[in-house]
């Protein structure tokens, strides 16, 4: 294993400044109450007309960047966007991230696609480059961004969207997470369980996804311990990350692989599961599903809701539709926890807007000016302009004003 230290030296989540109660959205869509517990949801964030995957992707990284010294900022030389909602073909978020964080045009930038598993990919490319550069402080900034649209109204899909952004720091100061470099598993294959042929349709097969999910987290794992002997699913990690469309498809995973690999019963299952995976699923619980940033809200949720007072080791597994798949490893540090506690993300949860269903529908009303392919558009923020002035005024956060001839223009709040 190669022993060069590498990986996520900060890492901050913009949650959204709004929120809706999940159960009273199952009660106004008329979906099936029993399937709720199977969710494991309490409330999902809101993104709002005027904030869009770049406003998401600049408000999680900006307070990385501004902890770091003149000369850390100026080592950052890549700059590295995840998502599965893209606002152009050709031109990447990126570079409006780059911009509006006032970073040096010295600098390598570009976007990825991979639906969820984009974050990963984007992360482990960092982690790459970074370990190849001639910079001792060398560092990059990956941020994966996505929105939840409004083909999903209705569905049972709609309640367990979230809204936000991870933004994560790599160097070679990794304080929060220490990648074990070239312990991985992958598996990908050709499916189509969840796609976006249009900015305006989601088309999904939920059965096909499951079942995608389950057999490449089964060959992942698979092809982690042909490449780290003696790897055990059990012994060799303190905790377990799963990507998380929602929870009780992580607990159901779970499930599955310890059953195949290790024989163990429901019992011990259930005891594994409290231990050494719940504590990563009470953020999504709240958010709800951030897409190709999910798996590294669980990483916050873990962090903040287990015991790293030393150095553990976690086993992570991402997923994204289409599908790609990577099981790999990483050592959660001591300073992991102090990190992530400059930045309370438990605070800023607690902080949101509660919004009424009816608020939320009247919110979803007002998105298509900012949507994909839009030319023109000078945003009115009139009908949620309560929602500015009680939760975003004054905080310098990044906010959608107009776009002109395509090009977004953007303010602060």
């Amino acid at each position: 294993m190669v022993t060069t230290s590498i990986g996520i030296e900060d890492l901050h989540v913009y949650a959204g400044s709004a929120s809706v109660d999940v159960r009273a959205l199952f009660e106004a869509r008329g979906l099936d109450p029993s399937r709720l517990a199977n969710l494991m949801m309490d409330r999902r964030s809101v993104s709002l007309p005027c904030e869009d995957q770049v406003t998401h992707a600049v408000n999680a990284a900006r307070p990385l960047v501004d902890a770091l010294t003149p000369a850390q900022r100026a080592a950052i030389e890549l700059v590295v966007v995840a998502t599965e909602s893209g606002l152009d073909f050709g031109k990447p978020i990126s570079t409006y991230v780059h911009d509006h964080l006032g970073l040096s045009p010295r600098c390598r930038s570009f976007e990825v696609k991979h639906a969820c598993y984009g974050g990963t990919a984007a992360l482990q490319s960092a982690a790459a480059i970074i370990a190849a550069s001639p910079i001792p402080d060398a560092r990059a900034l990956v941020v994966a961004t996505d929105i939840a649209g409004i083909a999903a109204a209705g569905s049972y899909y709609e309640p367990s969207e979230g809204a936000g952004a991870v933004a994560m720091l790599v160097s070679r100061s990794p304080d929060v997470l220490r990648l074990d470099l070239g312990a991985s598993g992958y598996h990908t294959k050709e499916v189509m369980d969840t796609l976006r042929p249009r900015p305006d349709v989601d088309v999904v097969n939920s059965d096909l996804s499951l079942l995608a999910y389950l057999s490449c987290l089964e060959e992942c794992f698979a092809a982690y311990r042909d490449r780290v002997a003696g790897a055990d699913i059990v012994t060799t990690f303190d905790h377990l990350l799963f990507h998380i469309p929602f929870a009780g498809m992580v607990k159901g995973a779970h499930r599955t692989l310890l059953r195949k690999t290790k024989g163990m019963s429901p019992a011990s299952i259930g005891a594994d599961f409290e231990a050494r995976v719940a504590p990563s699923l009470a953020y999504t619980s709240q958010i709800g599903n951030l897409y190709s940033g999910s798996l590294y809200l669980a990483l916050c949720s873990l962090i903040d809701h287990a015991d790293f007072s030393v150095a553990r080791r976690i086993g992570l597994f991402s997923y994204g539709s289409g599908c790609g798949s990577e099981f790999f490893s990483g050592v959660v540090t001591e300073r992991a926890a102090a990190r992530l506690g400059a930045r309370p993300l438990a605070k800023a949860v607690a902080a949101r807007r509660e919004l009424t269903v009816a608020e939320y529908d009247e919110l979803n009303r007002h998105t298509a000016d900012r949507a994909f392919g839009v030319r023109d558009a000078v945003l009115d923020t009139g009908p949620y302009q309560s929602v500015l002035d009680s939760h975003l005024a004054g905080r310098e956060l990044l906010l959608l004003d107009r776009i002109e001839d395509f090009h977004r223009v953007y303010r602060w709040s």
